[in-house]
């Protein structure tokens, strides 16, 4: 084979992306837009903005920075020589003076005032911060079409009555559409964690080494109102409303508690959702999408395993377990801060907790979009539960006839029994009511027997609270997404 292809060097040319390890938060499963959020180009072009904000703020301040520098420097905020980048850390082992170096040899003039008065948090932090901000506008949408989908289709089978289970056992009856809604609940609250970390977000701001501002109040001379309309500038340039008041070096690592714990939360919503969708799917009530040529086993070509349910719940799993990492990482950061976050916090934990969000909401939306019911297997599953279930009802309906409920009662006991021991020791069918409809005591009510066990009459009040929610909290709650609605997923990999 490798002859025929040229020889080993043929085959290795151009691949060298099959040597090493890829994570497949990117390479197999992340959206566009999600990982380039976090990539190398948006972190470093980031970076450069953030000293162009910096040298303007300073000019407009009365430092001595040119107009020309300026422009020199927003002339070449996009062009990164990442070889030199590389090159430069190697030597001065220090990502942060490799990209001052980097940017300061293609803008010669403005190489004496770039990142002047700073701390390599300034980029560093507020990069992140800006990160984070940006990752949470890429998932508020995508959980907004989830939220939709589900809401769409739990109007459409708010009134389909279903087993309703309890420990996994068969209990009273609920609908397909009013099950959704506890899908939708969790997924709201989500929502809503989501939004109010997305908006308790501040900037860093412009804080020097630990956070007093030092080298600024010196850069102007012991003006302290330049010193906050310089924070102020930079932090309304980068898009913030407010910038954190105090700061050590960095911003407190609780910021990244709160959005990690969010994104966690949101797992295990999604966890709990996708588990429920497999054992439906276990049940041939609910499936999730299956394509005409995938095939669900290698061996057992008859399956349709629940895939896309199954990587929700594993990425989910994923998802959680990241949220211990930024709790131990605040935990440990020793008075202004240590830098045994870096290696692990805005390389790892950081982008993997987006990334794996971004992946499990856009299956989670495919899985929404192409949901199968089937009527007739749920139906079936009542018809085997719901004579026991009704028992009552038959003894109410007697009660009414003029019959006595402890003799009904009695008679029901007896022939629930023997019902029971048919299903559970003979494997067949119930057949409680074909008992009832034999012995003579129920003859007053067979003639409205199929009325009193009409599944419509054990849903209680599920189609009206259908209604209600959805009308009442979550439609609301996606009006200010419903111009970017119309998006569909397609599943990759």
């Amino acid at each position: 084979l490798l002859s025929s292809l040229g020889g080993p060097s043929s085959v290795m040319e151009g691949s060298d992306e099959f040597m090493k390890y890829r994570s497949p938060l990117v390479s197999r499963y992340a959206s566009k837009e999600m990982a380039y959020n976090f990539s190398d180009r948006k972190k470093f072009t980031t970076w450069r903005k953030l000293w162009i904000y910096l040298a303007k703020a300073e000019k407009a301040l009365g430092l001595p920075i040119s107009e020309a520098q300026v422009v020199e420097m927003e002339g070449h905020a996009e062009d990164i020589d990442f070889a030199m980048a590389a090159d430069e850390e190697r030597k001065l082992r220090h990502d942060v003076m490799a990209h001052v170096h980097t940017f300061a040899h293609c803008c010669p003039a403005a190489a004496p005032i770039i990142h002047l008065g700073a701390t390599s948090c300034y980029v560093g932090d507020n990069t992140d911060l800006i990160m984070l901000r940006d990752g949470f506008d890429i998932l508020l949408p995508k959980l907004a079409r989830v939220l939709d989908r589900l809401a769409n289709f739990a109007e459409k089978y708010a009134d389909l009555p279903t087993l309703g289970y309890t420990h996994y056992q068969p209990a009273q009856l609920t609908t397909v559409g009013k099950r959704a809604c506890l899908w939708l609940q969790d997924l709201a609250m989500d929502m809503r964690n989501l939004q109010r970390a997305r908006d308790d977000l501040r900037f860093r701001g412009v804080k020097g080494t630990t956070g007093t501002q030092a080298s600024f109040l010196q850069l102007f001379q012991g003006d302290h109102d330049k010193v906050e309309d310089l924070d102020r500038m930079v932090t309304e340039m980068a898009g913030f409303k407010k910038s954190y008041l105090v700061t050590g070096q960095t911003y407190s690592r609780k910021v990244d508690i709160d959005s990690l714990s969010s994104l966690a939360s949101l797992g295990a919503t999604i966890h709990k959702i996708c588990t429920d969708i497999r054992l439906l799917a276990n049940l041939k009530e609910i499936e999730e999408p299956f394509e005409k040529e995938q095939i669900g086993s290698s061996a057992m070509p008859y399956k349709r395993n629940p895939m896309r349910a199954e990587r929700c719940c594993s990425l989910a799993r994923h998802l959680m377990a990241l949220l211990s990492n930024p709790m131990q990482t605040a935990s440990v950061q020793w008075l202004e801060r240590t830098l045994d976050d870096s290696a692990n916090r805005s390389r790892i934990s950081l982008p993997e907790s987006f990334l794996t969000a971004d992946i499990i909401l856009s299956t989670l939306q495919n899985v929404t979009e192409g949901l199968v019911v089937y009527p007739k297997v749920i139906e079936r599953h009542i018809r085997h539960e719901l004579p026991f279930m009704a028992t009552e009802n038959i003894i109410m309906a007697m009660v009414k006839a003029g019959g006595n409920r402890q003799d009904c009662h009695e008679k029901i006991r007896v022939l629930s029994q023997q019902a029971a021991a048919v299903v559970k020791q003979e494997g067949g069918d119930n057949d409680l009511l074909t008992r009832v409809q034999a012995d003579p005591y129920f003859s007053p009510i067979l003639s409205h027997l199929d009325t009193i066990l009409d599944p419509k009459t054990f849903i209680g009040r599920a189609p009206q609270q259908v209604a209600r929610f959805l009308s009442e909290e979550v439609r609301p709650m996606l009006e200010p997404y419903k111009t970017k609605m119309d998006v569909k997923i397609e599943l990759e990999l």
